[in-house]
């Protein structure tokens, strides 16, 4: 596909070859927000069409959307980041796909190597801050070794399940002379389970009373779900997921995934009859906060673990092998959801009709990303049975994730619908991403739950023992005064928008959106 790239007519400078490189490397979507620094790479990008360049209006997007391009194209895209502050803004994003396993060749701009210590004012330790969001981290020292350096940063990030490469690109090594274009080698091998642990682990769930299997990561993907899901039928238990998970595909005809509750009582409560648990790609049930008087762990003291494969195993191999040992049917296995659309509700706006209306318009092969918080805590059940789509959630908690997914899970498949699921307040955190929808005509339809207020924290507030709250603390978690105009806001950066206070209104204009070609958003008054 690119071996043409190094006939060109041009003698390449560190920064062209670093881009031929990612070509060659199959990375050819980068999401930037440049500085001085980076001015080379991207005049690069003009003398390499192939390479798609989406600029992102603050970091937090770009890091976000290379999360979101990664969840479904299962290939890296990469980022271009102005030195420590950039990436700084980026950090939180990059937090979130490290926790989602997403691979990413995250690219940071630096000074000049000589300039470095001249203390300028933008100069920081980038791989100081990089490295608590990044699996490998590297500054480039010369432009004849950058297109090497960038090779390697594309072969890291592609170590599965998926991993943050950080590439550190001084300004000389990107306009000295640069050296060819590298070709990249992939290490696709991942770590086999013994038989002897799968035997293992058969005979731990065959002694228990009530065992359950717990998973998460490649176990999560369709067929691997389904065999999964007929194992469990096999011998007599039941599958959970954890509550968040980057990727997983729900809807009719899939199997209906059943999470562990978020809150802490629900959680423990659901978990505590299961003497025995396997773990396959999951992680053990723990809060997501510390509470007074409440566990940090879900599970009883009791309870039994055996982790039969992390994310970094070939858990596809795992459950072939599994399924191997217990002899599954061929039968469809009994957790498969059936088709199961919900009437349309009248009536007011909550959020159990909200999950109906959803549940009801779901497109078929629509991608949901869901940062809800709040207001959608059912809504992942109460679209079990909708048509099948692919369902993201925030698996590191920083917020401000969304919008940003949203994005890259729409460049990377322009021929599926998205549907961002938005809290008023999280969603304040990347507002820019309605500007790039925009300049990219993304098929993204946004809905903005707008409650004027940090409504979890008012939650988190009784959860944490604060008895009534006074009237500072509470104007700490309102956004009235001002209230937000997510309609004024939306129009500001080119998207379309209306709000809706009532049920009817909403499905107009949900199923107007649905049926346009583009980003639309909708502003809806909880």
């Amino acid at each position: 596909m690119f071996g043409n790239l190094q006939k060109k007519e041009f003698v390449m400078n560190g920064a062209e070859s670093l881009v031929g490189t990612l070509l060659e490397g199959n990375v050819n979507v980068c999401f930037t927000n440049p500085g001085t620094s980076e001015m080379h790479f991207v005049a690069a990008l003009d003398k390499y069409q192939t390479m798609r360049s989406v600029l992102c209006l603050f970091e937090g997007c770009a890091t976000g959307a290379a999360d979101g391009y990664f969840r479904m194209k299962r290939s890296p895209a990469s980022t271009l980041l102005h030195l420590g502050p950039g990436l700084a803004n980026g950090l939180a994003n990059l937090h979130n796909a490290k926790k989602a396993n997403s691979a990413i060749v995250n690219i940071v701009g630096e000074h000049a190597l000589d300039h470095i210590k001249l203390n300028a004012p933008l100069t920081s330790d980038i791989e100081g801050i990089a490295k608590p969001v990044s699996h490998w981290v590297k500054t480039s020292k010369s432009s004849q070794n950058i297109a090497k350096d960038g090779a390697e940063a594309i072969k890291q990030a592609n170590i599965k399940p998926g991993q943050i490469a950080t590439l550190i690109l001084p300004g000389d090594t990107a306009w000295n002379d640069g050296n060819k274009i590298q070709l990249v080698e992939l290490n696709a091998k991942q770590k086999d389970v013994s038989t002897k642990l799968i035997d293992e682990a058969i005979l731990a769930i065959e002694n228990a009373n009530n065992p359950l299997i717990l998973v998460g990561g490649a176990a999560l993907e369709e067929n691997n779900l389904i065999k999964l899901a007929k194992v469990a039928d096999k011998i007599g238990c039941e599958i959970k997921t954890d509550w968040f998970n980057a990727r997983l595909d729900k809807g009719a005809g899939r199997v209906n995934s059943v999470r562990i509750p978020y809150v802490v009582d629900k959680a423990v409560d659901v978990l505590k009859s299961f003497d025995t648990i396997l773990i396959i790609g999951a992680r053990r049930p723990v809060a997501f906060f510390a509470y007074p008087n409440k566990p940090g762990v879900l599970t009883q003291d009791s309870t039994k673990f055996f982790e039969l494969a992390n994310v970094s195993d070939n858990i596809t191999n795992v459950i072939e092998e599994l399924s191997d040992r217990v002899g599954i049917s061929t039968e469809v296995p009994s957790t498969i959801s059936k088709l199961n659309i919900p009437d349309i509700p009248k009536g007011t706006i909550n959020p159990t009709t909200l999950g109906m209306v959803l549940g009801a318009l779901i497109p078929e092969n629509a991608i949901v990303v869901d940062e809800s918080v709040t207001t959608g805590r059912e809504f992942f059940y109460q679209t079990a049975g909708s048509h099948p789509h692919t369902w993201l959630n925030n698996c590191g908690g920083s917020i401000g994730f969304g919008m940003p997914v949203a994005i890259g899970a729409a460049i990377s498949c322009p021929d599926r619908k998205v549907i961002s699921l938005e809290g008023d307040g999280s969603a304040m955190y990347t507002v820019q991403s309605l500007w790039t929808m925009a300049r990219e005509n993304l098929d993204i339809v946004v809905l903005i739950f707008a409650n004027q207020s940090y409504k979890i924290l008012q939650g988190e507030l009784t959860n944490v023992g604060v008895v009534n709250p006074g009237k500072s603390a509470m104007e700490m978690l309102s956004l009235q005064d001002p209230s937000l105009d997510w309609v004024s806001l939306s129009k500001g950066m080119g998207v379309d928008a209306v709000r809706v206070d009532n049920l009817e209104d909403l499905v107009k204009n949900f199923k107007n959106g649905l049926k346009m070609t583009g980003p639309y958003l909708i502003e809806v008054m909880i």
